[in-house]
């Protein structure tokens, strides 16, 4: 059965009168959801002590530090300048130097990235992460709210099981000397 155009935008109008009350629900869920997402990400941002707009943070940081604190990005493996570091000291935040951890907890995980058993639990957040298609515990500076890597459960046995893998970038060494 063939229609005119004019015909089938009749029908269409009919139809839409019909499911009108649907589409406005639907479209007002739409706004309110992402009104709730707008207002989570700025309740998220001034739970932090330290809040700075991505323009600062640009300025701040150099690509890499951004890329891995700002955008949760992982450095490539073996190419951090702290993963064969032993010397006594902390590692800070690179982005807003809270004390994040002490080098006693640091230990070869031969993974290629800074790995310590636990950290200042004060100053680390603990959240989760989607990125690769399932959860992994990711963990954040919790002074500006940086990324700082993930935590695993393959950590030393004689101490804590877990291994906090931190990207290089993340950090600074403040030398116990």
């Amino acid at each position: 059965m063939y229609h005119s155009t004019t015909s089938l935008v009749k029908l269409f109008l009919i139809k839409m009168k019909k499911y009108n009350l649907i589409y406005i629900l639907l479209i007002c869920i739409g706004c309110n959801s992402q009104n709730n997402n707008n207002s989570e990400t700025n309740q998220q941002r001034s739970k932090y002590k330290i809040n700075k707009s991505d323009i600062e943070w640009r300025k701040e940081l150099n690509s890499l530090q951004y890329y891995v604190l700002r955008q949760a990005g992982t450095e490539r493996a073996f190419t951090g300048k702290y993963d064969k570091n032993f010397s006594e000291g902390v590692y800070v935040c690179a982005a807003c130097q809270s004390p994040l951890y002490e080098s006693g907890y640091k230990y070869d995980s031969k993974s290629g990235w800074p790995s310590f058993d636990r950290g200042i639990t004060e100053n680390i957040e603990y959240d989760v992460d989607y990125k690769l298609g399932y959860a992994r515990s990711e963990l954040k500076c919790s002074s500006c709210g940086g990324h700082l890597g993930h935590l695993f459960n393959d950590g030393p046995k004689s101490t804590t099981g877990k291994r906090h893998c931190i990207n290089s970038a993340a950090l600074i060494f403040i030398s116990k000397k």
